[in-house]
């Protein structure tokens, strides 16, 4: 089956970030727009850790496409997977149609990178897709089920130990959250284990943490950890991993059956375009106008794209992906009105990251805040970023209970068969 519409038809692949909003800025412009996703659902990354560790719900964070677009009589929703891309021909195969495109935007965001190490792809788990949050919230509540129960000790220790790979926004935002549910809320749930025996571990190959923030917040950073008990390994990467733990390039081993793998991310591009056409992790050269060279009809945004701008790549983060997306929205309205557009320019509005419950670091501009002010900061930011108005009030919702009550509410142990032992099913190949 072939959909042609009879306007000018711009196909966008992904319906994050950048998909989104270029879906959402041409909502008025007059052309035709299909939107592809796997999934039926837009989801916010940034707050996956926050499902894992048994913060927010789901729905919190997740919202179905087609009710995000649907005052956008111009949009049409596909639930598919590209399969792939005849640049050519202008024409794009999914697993359910084929599609004819005037523009194509292709917004296919990232997976995680296990640099080749199929051992740590089979035994640990990515923090990337919501399948990922809510094995990994099964996974550690279930390890605290099995090891309440656990005579032996070498095993019992196994299971309370959740090592995390990757000092960089993710792994500091996980680390620190799973740090105060271990500390403050599963202590009144299981009373029979004791707590000494639980720990935390952090693994980062470069010397400190949050290495793109500035220096000062990155210690600030490890210093919280580090009182919330993290422990804290800079300087080694992983090895190796097992169904037991995993060894450090030092040899040092570390037990345990959760291994969480946030040391990095790899474009998801439909194409291949050959070296000399993509950057570092697979991301896709772009000109200025965010196009493909040579084929000014495709563009890609976002964490697919490698932008350059005053020398230096453009990072994988959500505002870039949302500018580029508004920009190329204003590039196709453009182009169909016989105009022209200045070429695309990204204003940093700032970085930041939570700590755990009240604590955060934040860059704005030449400011460097953290603490309580940085947390407020941060929930302010990501609540103005947070699809829809139910999102933001659940959320606002959990962040509040959990503030005021050391309490995580949504600590359910959920399955695809609800007989199976969490534990029996270490690594899900995420990515």
């Amino acid at each position: 089956m072939r959909i042609a519409p009879t306007h000018p038809h711009v196909v966008i692949v992904g319906a994050g970030f950048g998909g989104l909003a270029t879906a959402r800025a041409l909502r008025h412009v007059d052309v035709s727009v299909t939107l592809v996703d796997r999934n039926n659902y837009h989801l916010f990354q940034p707050l996956l850790y926050q499902v894992a560790s048994g913060l927010l719900d789901p729905s919190a964070i997740a919202s179905p496409v087609r009710t995000i677009m649907r005052r956008a009589r111009n949009v049409d929703v596909i639930r598919a997977e590209l399969m792939s891309v005849d640049l050519e021909h202008r024409h794009v195969d999914t697993s359910a149609v084929g599609l004819d495109y005037d523009y194509l935007v292709l917004a296919s965001g990232s997976v995680t990178d296990y640099f080749g190490n199929a051992n740590a792809r089979q035994w640990s788990t990515g923090l990337k897709h919501l399948g990922d949050a809510l094995t990994l919230r099964s996974r550690l509540l279930g390890c605290f089920e099995t090891a309440s129960l656990t005579v032996d000790a070498v095993t019992r220790r196994r299971l309370l130990t959740f090592a995390v790979v990757g000092g960089g926004p993710t792994g500091v935002e996980y680390s620190g959250a799973v740090a105060e549910l271990i500390r403050h809320v599963l202590p009144k749930d299981y009373r029979r284990i004791d707590f000494a025996e639980v720990s935390v571990v952090l693994v980062e190959a470069g010397d400190r943490v949050l290495a793109s923030f500035a220096p000062r917040l990155g210690r600030l950073a490890a210093r919280s950890l580090e009182r919330k008990g993290v422990r804290i390994i800079l300087g080694q990467s992983v090895r190796e991993v097992d169904e037991h733990g995993l060894v450090l390039q030092n040899g040092e081993r570390v037990e345990t059956n959760t291994v969480v793998w946030t040391a990095g991310v790899h474009a998801a591009v439909p194409l291949d375009l050959g070296d000399d056409a993509t950057a570092r992790g697979g991301r896709v050269k772009v000109t200025s106008q965010l196009h493909l060279p040579g084929h000014p009809e495709v563009f890609v945004i976002g964490d697919a794209a490698a932008i350059t701008q005053d020398g230096a790549v453009l990072p994988m983060v959500a505002p870039v992906a949302i500018q580029g997306g508004k920009y190329v929205a204003r590039e196709i309205a453009a182009r169909i009105n016989g105009a022209e557009v200045a070429a695309f320019r990204y204003h940093d509005k700032g970085t930041m990251a939570t700590v755990g419950r009240g604590a955060a670091v934040a860059e704005i501009g030449p400011l460097r805040i953290n603490g309580l002010i940085g947390w407020f900061i941060w929930v302010f930011i990501h609540l103005l970023y947070l699809v829809g108005f139910r999102s933001r009030l659940l959320a606002l919702w959990s962040w509040a209970w959990n503030y005021f009550f050391w309490d995580r509410p949504v600590r359910l142990i959920v399955t695809a068969d609800g007989d199976a032992d969490p534990q029996e099913t270490r690594g899900d190949g995420a990515g």
